[in-house]
């Protein structure tokens, strides 16, 4: 008889208010850490590899049909396709890759890295994206994180974006300018507002400090909603002369 198939299913943190969750998960970090070492990010049973090869096949699938702009999963399949969305209002980058849509159990691993101050699982996203991404970035491509809100800062003490994008150039041997990309506003957050008002409340809210001119900037941040910020600074690389721009996203919403 064959062994039973280990529940890889992660338990949904993100069903518990933002504030509930982070308060959990900081008095069951140490203890969370202390089991997870060694095993897998998702199922905490297989140990070895930082996501088992189930769990990536199940929850990190690489088959899964994408628009190539900004990776809005798609019903159909092919190569190439882009979503209607990016066809009537092409965005400024030029592609986006995620990993997953935002969903259990990926969600709740975001939220963990995020207020758990899980910061492993910076690595493991990282690990993970670097793995996706093969050839598709040329060799002398500038990695850059999207830059963390000042009061998001102050409070974590990291930005994950910042973490992942640490792994994913020293993985890669890309080179990594942590500070090219500045926040010169900080608007309202993000979540609560539509689409056109996260456009509004982004506008004009970065600049870039590093030399990009007729380079590939690649972007990383762990979640793309509606993907207003990361067109954003699109917008800001190519001014600065970028001659493309490419989105790494651990998760996409749906």
């Amino acid at each position: 008889m064959m062994p039973a198939r280990p529940d890889r299913t992660a338990p949904r943190l993100s069903c518990l208010p933002v504030s509930g969750t982070a308060t959990v998960l900081r008095a069951i970090g140490p203890t969370l850490r202390r089991w997870f070492a060694h095993r897998c990010a998702v199922c905490g049973i297989v140990p070895g590899a930082p996501v088992c090869a189930g769990c990536a096949a199940d929850f990190f699938p690489s088959d899964t049909t994408r628009c190539t702009q900004c990776a809005l999963r798609l019903a159909q399949s092919g190569d190439a396709l882009v979503c209607g969305r990016c066809l009537r209002e092409p965005p400024r980058y030029d592609a986006t890759l995620a990993l997953a849509d935002y969903a259990a159990p990926v969600d709740g691993m975001v939220i963990a890295l995020k207020f758990g101050h899980r910061l492993e699982l910076a690595r493991v996203f990282g690990e993970l994206l670097a793995e996706r991404m093969g050839e598709r970035v040329p060799r002398d491509a500038l990695l850059t994180p999207v830059p963390l809100a000042f009061e998001r800062h102050a409070e974590r003490g990291f930005n994950q974006a910042r973490e992942i994008a640490r792994t994913v150039a020293r993985r890669l041997a890309l080179p990594l300018a942590p500070d090219a990309l500045l926040r010169t506003r900080h608007g309202a957050p993000q979540e609560k507002l539509t689409l056109d008002e996260r456009r509004r409340n982004i506008r004009g809210a970065f600049a870039v400090r590093a030399d990009v001119r007729g380079r590939t900037a690649v972007v990383v941040d762990d979640v793309m909603t509606s993907g207003a910020t990361l067109d954003e600074i699109a917008a800001a690389l190519k001014r600065a002369g970028a001659a493309r721009v490419i989105n790494l996203v651990v998760a996409r919403t749906p």
